[in-house]
This record gives structure tokens, sequence and C-alpha cells, in this order.
């Protein structure tokens, strides 16, 4: 499809959400905003180190980091910025992100007219298949004039449209040479929560695989309509806590208390004061539990699955010296969990 069939698509369908017009016409999200370069869009160089320290001027936005059945949104300010080649952070009061900058791949700064006529701004960023990876979208108390000298800093020499070349992802094949008794060995040996991506790369399983084959050792399988359960009592109890959802390049936590949840359907939404969060409670295929082992004792957590096995969001509790509190410990291993398939 060329630019100007996108473009003609735009105009024919002008409400529907950019995620959804791009599935409908068979484009990623990075080639439909792509399209709009020179017509409200500007393609910025994907310089990942100057866009998350350049943020920080901006003030108060909103950051937004989803995959096909969470939106995580947090408002509040970038600081904080610790990058690395492969991995960094971003650690504010709020604005709490992990940043993986190699699948950084493609940048826009997006201005289009609300229903209210107001001028929506945002920053986007997508990854090499062309899915969204992070956004910031700016609030009214944002710097405007700081953003804009960030837009310029960042703009690309070529603001012709052009679509990008995006790759599709390929699942990974599973690795069946690894027996359980290896996981559960190298699991046992963790002493921090963040050996565990290590300890799957070198052992080449996916998250879930090691998930399901830990079962009754470090893991147990809960009855997948368990999280409704897990949040209200969180509500209940204002037992703070910490939500993790995240793209194939940035992981955005929420850490605090929850307050005011809204069932819609098959949605579960958050909607707290500088924390949002749209759950698709019918795309979660597995609920585990999930335990780790660290220097200070064992971090528990809830994690949610889709049906090709990719993670849509884990839950735990905030530690207390390193420690999960117990409660949180408590309501975990009281939800309901899945029944035996009968044969």
């Amino acid at each position: 499809m060329d630019v100007e069939a996108v473009r003609r698509a735009r105009r024919e369908n002008p409400g529907t959400r950019e995620r959804d017009l791009a599935r409908q016409i068979g484009v990623s999200e990075a080639e439909l905003v792509a399209a709009d370069v020179g017509e409200g869009a500007v393609r910025l160089v994907c310089d990942v180190p100057a866009v998350l320290n350049g943020l920080a001027e901006v003030g108060e936005v909103m950051a937004l980091t989803r995959n096909e059945s969470v939106v995580h949104e947090k408002i509040g300010t970038y600081g904080g910025v610790q990058l690395g080649k492969e991995a960094g952070v971003v650690i504010g009061d709020e604005i709490d992100l992990r940043i993986f900058p190699l699948r950084w791949k493609h940048a826009f700064a997006v201005e289009k007219s609300g229903e209210d006529g107001q001028t929506r701004r945002s920053l986007q960023f997508f990854d090499g298949a062309g899915d969204a990876v992070h956004k910031v979208h700016l609030r009214p108390a944002s710097n405007l004039s700081s953003y804009r000298a960030l837009v310029e800093r960042l703009a690309s020499s070529d603001q012709t449209a052009w679509l990008p070349e995006v790759t599709p992802v390929q699942p990974a094949p599973k690795n069946e040479a690894v027996s359980r008794e290896e996981l559960t060995e190298s699991w046992s040996r963790l002493t921090d929560t963040h050996e565990f991506y290590p300890m799957l790369r070198r052992l080449k399983l996916s998250r879930i695989d090691a998930v399901a084959m830990a079962e009754n050792a470090f893991t147990w399988p809960l009855d997948p309509g368990a999280v409704p359960g897990l949040i209200d009592a969180a509500v209940t109890e204002a037992l703070p806590i910490m939500v993790f959802a995240g793209s194939r390049g940035c992981v955005q936590i929420h850490s605090g208390p929850v307050r005011n949840v809204k069932p819609m359907g098959p949605w579960l939404n958050i909607m707290d004061d500088t924390f949002h969060m749209h759950l698709r409670l019918d795309h979660i295929a597995s609920l585990w539990a999930v335990r780790k082992p660290t220097d200070a004792g064992g971090v528990t957590s809830v994690e949610a699955y889709d049906a090709d096995g990719s993670l849509i969001v884990q839950f735990f509790g905030i530690r207390q010296r390193g420690l999960d509190a117990p409660r949180w410990v408590e309501i975990v291993e009281a939800l309901p969990r899945q029944q035996a398939k009968v044969a």
C-alpha cells in the first residue's frame, strides 16, 4: 500500500483509532503515522538518549506503553535517565520505565485536532515491526516551547512521506533441549530478580515456557479469571502494588495503591489520578503465580499471558526491606487455582 492509499483510508475513517485502522487496512501503525509526515507528523531521528533526557524539560506529560491486551498510562515527568547500549531506566516519582534502546527504530512527533477542537501533541516510537514501543502525550501543564525545541532538535533532514520498511516478528522456536531439572536448578540459584532474564537467555527459553516448566517448583497456575479478585483485594485493603506492562522495547511500571476500578465489558479499567490501565480480561489465556528467590527472600508475582504465550501484564506487591509484604503473599496464595483439565 502506498502513501496516498494510506492517507485516503485515514480520510475515510476519521474516527477510527490508529492501531485499529492500521490493522484494518493491513499496514503497521508506524506506516500509518509515517504517511502523515508533512500533514501533521514530523519524522524524527530515533535518538533514544536525546529523547528521554530532553523530555525532562517538557514537564508533566502522559507516558503510554501498551501491547495487544493492555494499555498502561502514567502522568508525571521524565527524570532519572540512565541508559546503556542494550538497556536503561527512567526512574521518576511517577514515570518508571525499563528501556531497550536497540528496539526503538522509528520516531515521529504527531499533531492532531481532537473532537473538542484542541490540538493533541505526542511523540511516538516504533520498533522494527512497526509496532508502538512507547508514546508520550502532552498535557495542559506541559511546557510547549520546550517540546517544540526538542522536536526541532530531533527532526530528520528527510521530511518526505515514505512508509518505513518493517519486519514482522517471528516467534522463537521452543527449546526442547533444556530439562526441567536444569531449569529449576538454575532458578534456585537466583539471588536477584534482575537475573531472571539473563537466565532465560542462557537457557534459550521463552518466559512462558520457563514458567510452565517450573510448575509446582517455583510457579503454579491460577484461574485466568482471577485478576479482578486480585485487584479488588488490593483496593479493599489499600495495599500498594506494582503493575508492569510492556511492549518489545519498553516496560512501564506503576508503584502504589490503586483506587478507582471501572469494569466495562471485557475491559478492566483503573482510572486513578496519575495511573490509568485498560486490560482486556478476555485475552488472558493463562495466569500464573511466580516466585523467584533473592538474597533477601522470595519475590512473588502474578503474570498474565495471551493465547500466543506473550506476557500481557505482571502484578507484584511493594517489597518491604527487600521482602514481599506478607499480606500480598497471602492474597496471591489464596487466589483460585487453575482446575485440571478433564481428558
